[in-house]
């Protein structure tokens, strides 16, 4: 074959950034993210209104990874109740994935506003987020960061189906998964104890959504101090691991047995005995009209007041990018007489059931951070530690009205630059500033 006939490379085809604002009128940034920032745009052929979701490329790896595995997966997904992608442009510097616009009120504000709310409304919304995840693992994509944040209703006419939204953190369960990534409320015990893990942490998720939507209170949560992070973490890695939650009086004295059922069903700490997806949508509560037609927005109304307007919750269901290593309290007493004794293990080696927890190393994920976590003695006996790591998500909220950058009381992530850098070999490092 003569030489002229072999390609060493081909040049990348981008979009020009004129391509972008010939086909769409940006408006105001309604919203930055970590990862990237969300905008208002309008057709300017049909004039009708879309979100625009630009990443820079210039921010890293991380956002660039983000931002093509949400292409990816987008490209692959068409349901009802998931928000689609409209379109993709990318330039030199940018990507740019235009979306519908879902104008409705998050469930929060739905339920605030109702004058009437029952089990029943509860379980409608739960169908359709139980459709959508029964939808995706039948594709084998597993969202990884199921939560109230990313249920939006579609429009604001009475009857609008809830969509979901955000799938940067999405992923193909190509075997099991390993790094840890997620908002800490909502993660399952296999994602806190560092075990391989699935489809079913979306269904653990989604069992969380359901706790609070019919009670107004999250199954898993600490009163630490606002800003006390490691111990907020700690005790409440401690309590999904150990599935410890109730449902305690009086919130749930007028919830029916049926739905206390199928909470328990998706809260199931053993993956392999939980509920899938489709196992959810066949559940009496769900199909079988047991849901109950009684008004329950009173209580449930008052402790979302209390737990989830305020800033503490706002600050606590922060989008994950670390988790911190939980060593156990002996062990950190130990290591705080001995700074040696942090020193970063293996990560690959499984570690013997007898021997304490020790800080092991761990790399992050591509398109997330990561931090050193800590888990309770024997959380990881049997399974090697694979990557420590969390993701941020953007949410669907504020999709109708701009607002600053987050900042105060918004979610925002937290990363520790120097617990962060430890976690990484020199290549892995290097490899990151690009």
């Amino acid at each position: 074959m003569p030489f002229g006939c072999l390609t060493i490379g081909e040049k990348k085809d981008y979009h020009s950034p004129s391509d972008v604002t010939d086909k769409y009128d940006l408006g105001q940034i309604v919203k930055s993210e970590e990862f990237c920032e969300i905008f208002r745009a309008k057709d300017r052929t049909t004039m009708k209104m879309y979100t625009c979701k630009k990443f820079l490329k210039k921010d890293g790896r991380k956002v660039r990874k983000a931002a093509k595995n949400e292409i990816a997966i987008l490209k692959m997904v068409k349901h009802p109740n998931i928000l689609q992608l409209v379109d993709v442009f990318e330039t030199k510097k940018e990507y740019f994935l235009f979306l519908e616009l879902a104008t409705g009120r998050e469930v929060f504000d739905w339920i605030l506003d109702q004058g009437y709310y029952s089990e029943r409304d509860t379980s409608n919304v739960v169908r359709q987020v139980l459709e959508a995840v029964a939808y995706l693992h039948s594709l084998h994509i597993v969202h990884r960061n199921l939560k109230l944040e990313n249920l939006v209703y579609y429009n604001r006419l009475k009857n609008s189906k809830i969509v979901i939204s955000d799938f940067h953190l999405a992923k193909l369960e190509n075997g099991l998964i390993k790094e840890p990534c997620g908002t800490p409320e909502y993660l399952a015990p296999e994602v806190v104890g560092r075990q391989r893990y699935g489809r079913p942490v979306d269904c653990w998720a989604t069992g969380v959504i359901t706790y609070i939507l019919l009670s107004g209170n999250p199954p898993f949560y600490d009163e630490t101090d606002d800003d006390d992070y490691e111990n907020h973490d700690k005790n409440l890695f401690r309590k999904i691991l150990a599935g410890d939650y109730e449902f305690d009086s009086p919130y749930w004295d007028e919830i029916s047995d049926s739905a206390k059922s199928l909470v328990a069903r998706l809260m199931e700490v053993d993956q392999d005995q939980r509920l899938t997806a489709q196992e959810a949508i066949n559940h009496e509560w769900i199909s079988g009209g047991a849901a109950s037609d009684k008004n329950i927005k009173e209580n449930v109304c008052a402790q979302i007041e209390k737990n989830f307007a305020r800033a503490k919750w706002k600050k606590a269901v922060r989008v994950t990018t670390i988790m911190k290593r939980l060593r156990a309290p002996e062990h950190s007493d130990a290591k705080a007489a001995n700074p040696a004794a942090g020193a970063p293990a293996d990560s690959t080696a499984p570690q013997a059931a007898a021997d304490p927890p020790a800080p092991s190393s761990a790399t992050a994920p591509e398109g997330s951070t990561a931090l050193a976590t800590e888990l309770p003695a024997g959380a990881e006996k049997s399974q090697p530690a694979p990557e420590a790591s969390a993701g941020v998500a953007p949410s669907a909220e504020d999709q109708q009205q701009p607002s600053p950058a987050p900042h105060g009381d918004e979610p925002t992530s937290r990363c520790n630059g120097e617990a962060s850098a430890a976690l990484h070999t020199p290549a892995e490092a290097g490899d990151e500033q690009g």
